[in-house]
């Protein structure tokens, strides 16, 4: 159904446009300026912002698809696996290309629920720039901080949409108050709303002080701009003449030259739409502050403008510079996507940041120092996909049958590229080393799994269908964690929170017709030790003819913060101590830091991993032709001894909760917060609802959708994260062994 609403446009003359060299200019000019019509955006956002909506909304105007789809109809774009369209949310970020006004959009959908937090991670390390989506009538909500902390840590500029404007109870002044406020950034809005009776008729453009209306009867497409004047528009001619003061004002105060074009005329009135244009992009291409528009995209209302806008103030692939220039003209391209194809297996997708890539060519995957052949290349549009013989610097490229390649890998065309890539990149940067290094390894930064159950197939035929089929599904999703536990024989999944691990059992009942029984739900706790101890550990062993003889003296630190990747601590304290440890072999150094790791992935009350601990060697003494598997396996008892000794207690994951409310249910679930052991934060107003924002302890929150929906007779919605650890008392550590011990 999906393939029938595409528009089959020429990708020939798409690819033609875009990966081949223009005739008329020479080659340098026709690059850039080829490269200066890509956007690289994404759209980010709390649940049910409206994300899909408005890019289902994008793909029509710009005439890749003939007839828009809604999520609440399960038949948009780019929610393609059955989940999403069954549930209404997006699971997994989807990539999608299309022309705007001669520009290239490579735009990629993001997932809004908390769970699938590690697609907005995946994406955001290869995007140029961003679409904030609020909801009109709520402002800044609890996901839509968690992502614009995720792109603060990537730089990346974005441009905030207030969408849902058409509600009786949207408003785009507390919006704006919402961002400065929660998101400590510097609002520049573009557009006033044009209201009656609290219906939205249309928007004000304040650079150019025109009235844009959407025609219904055409879902949008028609759009009419009329200049307003004082003497026919009045009250609205001075409200948006206002709003352009102002918004000339701030941005003078953050770029120099228009402060300039305002001394040198004067006046904040007559400076040009094109001077207030170029302004708005170099502040928000700098970061200083965000632009903002407002529309309502399932009412047909502002997304057009709201493409403009990417156009306008979003950057392209050239106006970032980073390390990958130091490829040059070679390739170099970024993982940051696998999805599996049933037709085509394997599909990556790369952010190509030099150079071009081609069908048929050798990639060198620099992180896993190997090989592969680029057989098929595709551009792709969610889950559809046309094969193509080039995709060009700048731009967003799928391939399929790589086997060993994973997200977050660097590829190039040979080692001696990566090599003189490196070496040009220490010379530039001889002190940072350690950032070189970062750079050719993954890109991904792992979060750390809060829930996990025990998954069994329904019969020993089905035990190799489906570890195949959780080895593809972890290639997909790295948030998605598994092991064999060598206890119960079990195999075990952790995962990011309980709607998490239930898609991950329907994805395996419908895409690989394997119907698992997953296990009664854990959480994921830490261990931790109250005291600093030290313990000295001699074993020996024979083997053979060979006597294993090892001496080690170690000691735990508490609420030690490994900040600097340091875990293992070397003595050399006194003049003794520093010799021993001088004197030790790189090898044998090397086991003690294998042995110390493997002691602290698992504690010895629950066998969780044991966090917020210095491990600290003294000594160390080796019998000859000691073996470096008897140094790591006494630096690993020496540990558990240490630990025993220490007095090892249970840290429980508190979730961040925020939950909205209409006031008359607010007393109760405050009192059932309570009593789940939750301490509440803040309850601010917003209309009629109340906001009520709690750390809560993880287990009291298991099965809390039905819960609430119960407290508040099914009027109140939540969102959660991850936030901290913190330490159990004696009661609740024997009540958390007692549940564990079930499984």
């Amino acid at each position: 159904m999906l393939k029938n609403n595409f528009i089959r446009t020429s990708w020939c003359k798409l690819r033609s446009r875009y990966t081949h060299k223009s005739a008329s200019l020479p080659e340098t000019k026709s690059k850039e300026l080829e490269i200066a019509k890509i956007r690289n955006i994404g759209i980010l956002a709390h649940i049910d912002a409206g994300k899909t909506t408005t890019t289902e909304r994008m793909l029509y105007y710009s005439g890749l698809i003939r007839n828009m789809g809604e999520v609440h109809h399960g038949n948009t774009v780019t929610d393609y696996m059955e989940q999403e369209r069954q549930r209404g949310i997006t699971i997994t970020s989807a990539a999608v290309t299309f022309n705007w006004k001669d520009y290239r959009f490579n735009l990629i959908d993001t997932p809004g629920h908390i769970d699938f937090t590690m697609q907005v991670e995946q994406t955001l390390q290869i995007l140029d720039g961003a679409i904030v989506v609020l909801d009109g009538s709520a402002g800044v909500e609890a996901q839509t901080l968690t992502v614009s902390r995720q792109a603060d840590r990537y730089d990346i500029p974005r441009i905030v949409y207030v969408n849902k404007m058409d509600r009786a109870d949207g408003n785009f002044d507390m919006c704006l108050r919402s961002i400065e406020s929660k998101l400590n950034v510097e609002t520049l809005p573009t557009q006033i709303p044009v209201q009656k009776a609290g219906v939205l008729e249309g928007i004000v453009d304040v650079i150019t002080m025109k009235k844009l209306t959407f025609d219904e009867k055409y879902q949008g497409m028609s759009v009419t701009r009329k200049k307003i004047t004082e003497s026919d528009d009045g009250k609205l001619w001075e409200v948006a003449s206002e709003r352009r003061r102002a918004l000339t004002d701030k941005l003078s105060g953050m770029d120099d030259k228009l402060a300039d074009i305002v001394i040198e005329q004067e006046s904040l009135e007559n400076v040009t739409a094109q001077a207030l244009v170029e302004s708005l992009r170099s502040v928000t291409i700098g970061r200083k502050g965000v632009p903002v528009m407002l529309g309502s995209s399932y009412k047909n209302v502002g997304v057009q403008p709201l493409m403009d806008s990417v156009v306008l103030y979003l950057p392209s692939p050239g106006n970032k510079s980073s390390s990958y220039r130091h490829f040059g003209d070679d390739l170099a391209a970024r993982v940051f996507k696998i999805v599996h194809d049933k037709h085509r297996g394997p599909i990556t997708f790369f952010r190509i940041y030099s150079g071009n890539m081609r069908k048929g060519q050798k990639l060198y995957n620099v992180t896993r120092e190997r090989s592969e052949q680029c057989l098929h290349l595709y551009i792709a549009c969610a889950d559809d996909y046309e094969e193509v013989a080039e995709v060009s610097y700048g731009n967003i490229a799928a391939v399929a049958g790589l086997k060993n390649t994973v997200t977050g890998d660097l590829v190039t065309t040979s080692a001696n590229t990566a090599n003189h890539a490196r070496q040009a990149m220490l010379k530039e940067n001889p002190d940072r080393s350690e950032h070189v290094n970062n750079f050719f390894a993954s890109g991904v930064k792992l979060l750390d799994p809060v829930f996990f159950c025990s998954i069994e197939p329904p019969s020993l035929l089905a035990q190799s269908a489906l570890e195949v089929a959780l080895q593809e599904l972890q290639r997909e999703d790295p948030s998605l964690r598994v092991r064999n536990d060598p206890e119960t024989q079990q195999i075990v999944l952790a995962g990011m929170g309980e709607l998490h691990l239930e898609i991950i059992k329907e994805r395996i009942k419908r895409e690989y017709k394997i119907d698992a029984d997953l296990g009664p739900l854990q959480i994921a706790y830490r261990e931790t030790v109250q005291n600093a101890v030290r313990e000295t550990l001699v074993t020996e062993h024979k083997v053979g003819n060979t006597s294993h003889r090892v001496t080690i003296t170690m000691s735990l630190i508490p609420n030690y913060e490994d900040t600097q990747q340091q875990l293992l601590l070397l003595d050399k304290s006194c003049p003794d101590n520093a010799s021993n440890i001088d004197n030790i072999h790189p090898r044998a150094m090397n086991a003690i830091k294998n042995g110390v790791n493997a002691a602290l992935l698992h504690g010895v009350k629950l066998s969780c991993p044991v966090i917020n601990v210095g491990v600290k060697l003294h000594w160390l003494e080796l019998g000859r032709g000691t073996s470096n598997t008897m140094v790591s396996a006494a630096a690993s008892q020496c540990i558990r001894k240490l630990l025993e000794k220490g007095y090892s207690m249970l840290l429980e994951p508190i979730m961040r909760l925020e939950i909205v409310v209409p006031q008359e249910y607010s007393s109760s679930i405050i009192a059932d917060l309570t009593h789940k052991r939750g301490e509440i934060q803040q309850i601010d107003l917003r209309g009629n609802n109340k906001i009520i924002d709690a750390f809560v302890p993880l287990s009291e929150l298991l099965g809390y959708s039905t819960a609430l929906r119960i407290v508040s007779s099914g009027n109140a919605t939540f969102s959660l994260e991850f936030s901290h650890y913190r330490l159990m008392t004696v009661a609740e550590e024997q009540e958390a062994i007692k549940k564990f011990q079930g499984f």
